[in-house]
């Protein structure tokens, strides 16, 4: 399952993995990101909470980096990764290098409330 939602102004998407991940669910969340990112004006920050990911279907890498290349099309400026267990990230750093032409500032962290220090919330 997976949860998007915009607070226009703090200027942040969040995005919540959820549970089982599968390719037809990160292929809804795109298209649902196609609707909410023109909300944005003038650049924007990304927090991925991936806090309830049980697991995430490996074949969704293709609509992963799609949904990178939408972001950063549309101004993000940073990316805030909420991993607690560091196992359950898929690759994002390497896929980030094929799909961002210009890689922006992107944070791990273990928790919500490192993530909110960073983003400055």
């Amino acid at each position: 399952m997976i949860l998007t939602t915009i607070n226009k102004p703090l200027r942040l998407l969040l995005i919540n993995y959820m549970h089982v991940v599968t390719v037809p669910e990160l292929e809804r969340s795109y298209e649902e990101l196609k609707t909410l990112l023109p909300e944005f004006t003038g650049g924007f920050r990304l927090l991925v909470d991936f806090c309830r990911l049980e697991s995430m279907d490996p074949a969704g890498v293709d609509a992963i980096g799609r949904t990178m290349e939408l972001l950063e099309k549309h101004g993000m400026e940073m990316v805030v990764r909420v991993i607690p267990d560091r196992s359950k990230d898929i690759g994002f750093k390497i896929i980030g290098i094929f799909h961002y032409k210009n890689i922006p500032r992107i944070v791990v962290c273990e928790t919500m409330g490192e993530a909110a220090k960073v983003l400055g919330i």
